[in-house]
């Protein structure tokens, strides 16, 4: 095998464990950083519901519960519930992929009944008091998602509306009836606030990236190839294969040879010097031995 083909093997070797660890460490990072931008979306829109629930608590419920109808029909735009889930509903038309639910296990409005898997967070909450937050993957119909999900528990204002029906105001009862949506404790958790976020997007970014990436690494490496096996080819193999056909040719007995040309001061030049004046030595021994 030729030196040089020796040397590629050993350079496609080291680039090649080189560039596994690189992509392994690379796909990592940016699988870590687009599930970070999918956890940082669901913060903001959590929050965002968060929000709309303390205003409608705060500032809207009680003009609302000023107005003349109030006292003779419910009136939903006064429960926060309501409220942040009708304005998520908005987003929704221009992100259907996206999703807000106040999911409780025992709501008023079966709309809001938790289906399995938001049954198990609840759960979870309920049995697990330290955590105030889940953050997780599931797979749904559209693909991958992220959701975010915190725990709602019965403050007393609820407790006007959701602990037995004869204490409840007769417009929830005539609405939503006397059977679903009562029997809160107080502080008990009852429901949970879920985000879900779809993850594809970001993932597709991120392994466009990571191809792109691999594309850089490879076309580097042959460049890098290119340049080393050119400067191996001028500056080492070049001038120790002139140094290899000269000694075969002395070899044989040819003196007629030429010496070769002498430039810079690096080792191979060294070296050619030296075999020319061993050269010159052979030449002149051969002349007084056949002389």
């Amino acid at each position: 095998m030729k030196l040089l083909a020796k040397f590629n093997l050993i350079l496609m070797a080291l680039f090649g464990a080189g560039s596994v660890l690189i992509a392994i460490t690379a796909r990592q990072f940016l699988m870590r950083n687009a599930r970070s931008q999918v956890v940082q979306q669901a913060e903001l829109m959590i929050e965002s519901a968060r929000s709309t629930r303390q205003y409608t608590a705060n500032e809207l419920a009680p003009l609302l519960q000023e107005l003349p109808e109030h006292k003779t029909r419910f009136l939903p735009e006064t429960i926060p519930f309501y409220a942040a889930t009708v304005t998520f509903d908005y987003l929704r038309k221009k992100y259907p992929d996206y999703s807000y639910k106040e999911a409780a296990l025992n709501p008023s409005n079966l709309r809001d009944r938790a289906v399995d898997w938001e049954a198990d967070l609840i759960n979870y909450f309920r049995d697990h008091v330290g955590p105030k937050e889940l953050v997780g993957e599931r797979e749904a119909s559209t693909g991958r998602m992220l959701y975010i999900a915190r725990p709602i528990a019965a403050e007393q204002a609820c407790l006007e509306c959701h602990s037995q029906p004869a204490e409840a105001p007769p417009a929830i009862v005539q609405t939503y009836g006397s059977v679903n949506g009562f029997g809160w404790k107080p502080n008990e958790t009852v429901a949970a606030q879920i985000v879900s976020v779809p993850m594809a997007v970001p993932m597709q970014i991120a392994n466009q990236a990571f191809r792109s990436l691999i594309i850089y690494l490879v076309a580097g490496f042959c460049i890098l190839v290119a340049a080393i096996d050119a400067a191996m080819l001028l500056l080492v193999i070049r001038p120790v294969r002139k140094l290899s056909q000269m000694a075969d040719r002395i070899s044989t007995g040819d003196m007629s040879v030429p010496e070769l040309p002498v430039h810079g001061n690096d080792e191979i030049s060294g070296l050619t010097a030296s075999f020319n004046r061993m050269f010159v030595s052979l030449q002149k021994a051969f002349r007084l031995l056949n002389g």
